[in-house]
């Protein structure tokens, strides 16, 4: 009897699984030499099919350009690469030799990918690094719009795996695609973590499916120009990111804040720089088609040109147009224009400041992309210093493209494109998740104390006065002074040994006055050595001089 479709997809899925917990097994007892040999080889391998990849993957969604594309899967595999080569993985990771601690690594097992349409090929070569380079088995399951060019992607991953060693079955993909055997992926038992990037709605059935989830998140990130910014190169930077692949990637901008003491300039440079400002009109005839009904983004015009958008929307810019720019006021879920766009489309908001520009920030971030990414355009380090204790992203830029900043492109920060949103974007990670977050870690403790050793009681921390010199108004050249009592109980100025006669000689700690100013204005230094009596001796007739003293400073 044949079965039918679902059937077979949920079939072929188990097989899928069954065959990576195997290699995933034999995976696991490779050395880290022989695991860095695999990663190495299959990156050369996806570098030197990415321009291939990358015209596949335009032909068939539709989205982005083919050219940018090239430069996407060159980043996933070579840049990916470059940064995971050296990292410890296998075996023991860390031997802290001083505390006692050695740490071990330990793969997760078999992972489940998500792959988006909008990064069909670059998202399976940079997975695949992490996933192979911390121990494990990993499983595409692509999206339907981006099929033939996934299954292209996973040939060449799974090749060069095979090539270099690996066990078969470390790395595959569902290519009989139903929802059902995603859903199978997901809910395996035998499956350890899934990786997913995609839309919202495929990230939540990955949280709902019981097994643990590493996720990015939608974007929505807000480029803020202060007024101390180099205007041009600010706008140069928004206006690459946005047009690059034609904003698919979702750390890329999604509107402007300007201050309005700047805004003159801000806008001769967006028109300088190719940006077509919309009048209220046309801001209207787009903003009516960028969303579904049901409030999420219209796939049509995801990875779009600007030329295209128009054309859609029903009017016409010039074939030299790099982006749209909608001049806005408010925030929200209905407005499209402070929201998330995959495509060449900003909107635009004048503050008065840059304290109402961060609070534009914050209501953009709330709206959507909670936990994703900002920019800001700054050359004051304080602003930045603010921008970045406050505002609740776990990817703020400065002076960079966002696209290829957030991905870690143009940044230091790990190169990647699964960009986590934490638990304030309904994620389980805030990184730029690479191989670390793809293993656990065994920690090795040695004894180091014993349990006669915790019974010991613990001194109770003592706060010992002390006398702050007084410096008289007379003297010419005071020196500042503190004496520390030995007991920890006040002393009397009767019971001080510097007036029974006693041998035992006060602790002086000479503290600079310029160091210490409330020392040097508060301090009293007449029973330090320095300004003792010539002869050395005390009487009952300069102590009662002295408490007079005192006592009159401190009457009210």
């Amino acid at each position: 009897m044949m079965l039918d479709k679902d059937l077979q997809s949920i079939q072929a899925a188990r097989e899928l699984v069954k065959n990576a917990k195997n290699a995933q097994r034999q995976f696991a007892k490779f050395t880290q030499e022989q695991v860095d040999k695999i990663v190495a080889h299959i990156a050369a391998e996806a570098a030197r099919h990415a321009e291939t990849l990358a015209k596949s993957a335009h032909q068939e969604t539709g989205f982005g350009r083919w050219q940018d594309k090239v430069l996407k899967n060159l980043f996933a595999s070579t840049q990916v690469h470059q940064h995971i080569r050296d990292m410890k993985t296998v075996g023991i990771i860390a031997d802290d030799s001083a505390k006692k601690v050695m740490e071990v690594g330990v793969p997760l097992g078999v992972i489940t990918a998500l792959v988006p349409s909008t990064n069909p090929t670059s998202t399976i070569f940079y997975k695949t690094l992490i996933a192979l380079k911390a121990g494990n088995a990993i499983i595409f399951s692509p999206h339907p719009n981006a099929k033939v060019c996934s299954q292209q992607a996973i040939d060449v991953v799974k090749r060069a795996a095979l090539e270099a060693g690996a066990p078969e079955g470390i790395v595959d993909g569902v290519t009989l695609l139903t929802m059902q055997a995603t859903e199978t992926l997901m809910k395996s038992k035998d499956v350890s973590l899934i990786l997913a990037t995609g839309g919202e709605g495929m990230v939540r059935a990955a949280y709902a499916s019981g097994t643990p989830t590493i996720s990015g998140g939608p974007g929505n990130g807000p480029a803020f120009i202060e007024r101390s910014a180099n205007i041009p190169q600010a706008v140069k930077d928004i206006i690459t990111s946005k047009t690059f692949d034609n904003g698919v990637i979702c750390a890329s901008e999604q509107s402007i804040i300007a201050e309005r003491c700047i805004y003159d300039q801000v806008h001769f440079e967006l028109v300088r720089q190719g940006a077509y400002l919309m009048n209220e009109q046309e801001s209207d005839q787009l903003a009516a088609i960028l969303l579904r009904p049901n409030g999420m983004i219209n796939p049509e015009l995801v990875g779009q040109c600007a030329v295209t958008l128009a054309q859609k929307a029903g009017f016409i810019v010039p074939a030299t147009a790099t982006v749209l720019v909608s001049p806005q006021t408010t925030v929200s879920p209905q407005n499209p224009y402070s929201r998330e766009k995959l495509c060449p489309v900003l909107g635009l908001y004048v503050e008065e400041n840059w304290h109402t520009a961060c609070e534009r920030v914050l209501a953009l971030l709330t709206n959507e992309g909670m936990g994703h990414t900002l920019v800001i355009h700054t050359q004051n380090p304080d602003v930045v210093r603010e921008f970045a204790l406050e505002k609740p992203v776990f990817r703020m830029l400065v002076n960079t493209p966002a696209a290829l900043g957030g991905i870690g492109a143009t940044t230091n920060i790990t190169p990647a494109l699964t960009l986590g949103c934490g638990a304030l974007g309904g994620g389980s990670s805030s990184d730029n998740v690479g191989p670390m977050n793809l293993l656990n870690v065994r920690k090795v403790g040695y004894g180091v104390r014993s349990i006669e050793d915790l019974r010991q009681p613990v001194a109770a921390p003592v706060c010992e006065p002390t006398y702050s010199a007084y410096v008289e108004p007379t003297h010419v050249a005071p020196v500042a002074a503190t004496v520390a009592l030995t007991s920890a109980k006040p002393v009397s100025i009767f019971e001080d040994t510097r007036f029974t006669g006693s041998d035992v000689a006060p602790t002086v700690a000479v503290i600079p006055a310029a160091s210490n100013a409330i020392a040097s204005n508060q301090g009293d230094d007449r029973f330090t050595t320095a300004v003792s009596p010539a002869n050395d001796e005390i009487n009952e007739a300069q102590v009662e001089r002295i408490i007079k003293q005192v006592m009159g400073r401190l009457a009210p």
